[in-house]
C-alpha cells in the first residue's frame, strides 16, 4: 500500500524523533542486558570494565539520538512513509553504518569477532525499529497511538530481559 507523505510540523517531527529514540533505547536494553550480556562478562583489552561502561551509557544513548535525527532527516527528505518503508530503510541504513563501523573496528582493535557480529545485527535492528516508528509517524499515525505502541514495545522488552535474567539465560547486573 502506497502512503502519501504527510507534511509535519516541527513539533510533530520532534515527537516522532523522541518516540523513535525511545524505541531504540528499549531494544538496546534487551540487547545488552539480556541477549548479549554474557559477552560482557569476560575481561577484554577492548572493553572497559563494567563500572566504567555503565557511567558512559548516556554517551551511547546520545549517539542513538544522533542516528535517530539522521534517520528522520533522510526519511523526510526522501519522502518515505509508513512503517514498512521506514523499517526497510532503517534496516539498510543500519547495515551500512554498522557494517562499516564493525569492519573498521575489526581492522584496528582487539574486539572479538562474535561481539562485533552481535553488535552489527543488534544495532542494525535498532535502526530498523526506529525506522518503523519514524515511518509510521511520517505517514500521519496519531502520536498518542504511536506512543502507546512504543511504550508497550518497551515494556515487553523489559519483561523479556527480566525473564532472561531470572532464568539464568542472561547474567543479572551486579553492583
Amino acid at each position: 500500500m502506497n502512503q502519501e507523505f504527510v507534511p509535519n510540523s516541527q513539533r510533530r517531527l520532534l515527537l516522532i524523533a523522541l518516540l523513535s529514540w525511545l524505541s531504540m533505547l528499549g531494544f538496546d536494553f534487551v540487547l545488552h542486558a539480556g541477549l548479549l550480556a554474557k559477552l560482557y562478562l569476560h575481561e577484554s583489552p577492548f572493553l572497559l570494565p563494567p563500572t566504567e561502561s555503565f557511567k558512559r551509557i548516556p554517551l551511547g544513548y546520545l549517539s542513538f539520538l544522533l542516528l535517530t535525527v539522521l534517520l528522520l532527516w533522510l526519511l523526510t527528505r526522501l519522502k518515505l512513509v509508513g512503517w514498512r518503508a521506514g523499517f526497510g530503510f532503517g534496516l539498510k541504513l543500519g547495515a551500512f553504518i554498522w557494517g562499516a563501523f564493525v569492519l573498521g573496528l575489526f581492522s584496528i582493535s582487539t574486539a572479538d569477532v562474535g561481539l562485533l557480529l552481535a553488535w552489527f545485527f543488534g544495532q542494525t535492528s535498532e535502526l530498523a525499529i526506529a525506522g518503523a516508528v519514524t515511518g509510521a509517524g511520517l505517514a500521519g499515525e496519531r502520536l498518542p497511538r504511536l506512543f502507546a505502541k512504543v511504550l508497550a514495545f518497551i515494556l515487553i522488552l523489559v519483561i523479556v530481559t527480566v525473564v532472561l535474567q531470572s532464568l539464568g539465560l542472561a547474567p543479572a547486573a551486579r553492583p
